[in-house]
């Protein structure tokens, strides 16, 4: 039996403008799924702040349709594959985000590292190169506003910060050009992701062919212990 409610992505929650966050989507359809690891791929951008039609079945699916009915995103339950490298250290990743944010930043608003979203409307997730190496991490301590009444971070934000730091790494590592999206995102949360603790993210490269990038993303605590893990597949633009 299917199941179906109407919802809007606020306004607030977007990468490119006025497209939903990937991330963010990922996880309220993953939310639905019920399986330990979910793949969603994405068959056509979500506009925030337009409704829009969350669908799911007893079989681990879900879906996002348009007003015209048109499929937007779907999910189902997957295997992931990726293998987790150590996290690196707190001091570290905290060395990373002071690159980050000592560095020009020419997109301020993005849900993911908009440097001037307000605490709670915006991860604050500032992903930098570590040096030497060819991974991306960043220390991140998530804002009250982010979580439900118990202090847990919901699916929708901890899949959301699997998606940034792999796009930055993307770019920065596999030279991926500007416009690029998320076409698939499968990913496992292992453990609960609370507000005011400290995290490390680190992302880094898995393949690259043509047009398209693979990247992997971990999450994890201060003390190195996997949080949350990721495969994404990110696509570049024929026309950048």
């Amino acid at each position: 039996m299917t199941q179906a409610e109407a919802l809007t992505i606020p306004a607030h929650i977007h990468g490119y403008p006025r497209i939903a966050f990937g991330g963010y989507v990922a996880g309220l359809l993953a939310a639905q799924s019920g399986a330990d690891t979910v793949r969603v791929d994405f068959r056509r951008a979500v506009a925030v702040d337009s409704p829009i039609l969350l669908s799911r079945t007893g079989d681990g699916r879900a879906t996002l349709t348009g007003a015209d009915d048109a499929l937007l995103v779907e999910a189902a339950p997957a295997t992931l594959t990726v293998h987790p490298r150590p996290a690196p250290s707190w001091s570290a990743a905290k060395s990373a985000v002071d690159l980050a944010l000592a560095g020009e930043r020419t997109v301020t608003d993005c849900y993911g590292c908009g440097l001037a979203c307000a605490p709670g409307r915006g991860l604050l997730l500032f992903p930098s190169i570590l040096p030497g190496t060819e991974t991306m991490a960043a220390a991140w301590t998530p804002d009250a506003g982010l979580a439900n009444d118990s202090g847990e971070l919901p699916p929708e934000v901890v899949w959301s910060a699997l998606d940034c730091p792999g796009g930055r790494a993307a770019f920065v590592f596999s030279h991926m050009a500007s416009g690029a999206f998320t076409a698939a995102l499968t990913a496992t949360q292992l453990r609960p992701v609370y507000a005011g603790e400290d995290y490390i993210s680190h992302a880094w490269i898995l393949a690259r062919e043509g047009r398209k990038h693979t990247v992997a993303v971990a999450l994890s605590t201060a003390a190195g212990d996997l949080c949350a893990l990721s495969e994404a597949l990110w696509i570049e633009p024929r026309t950048p």
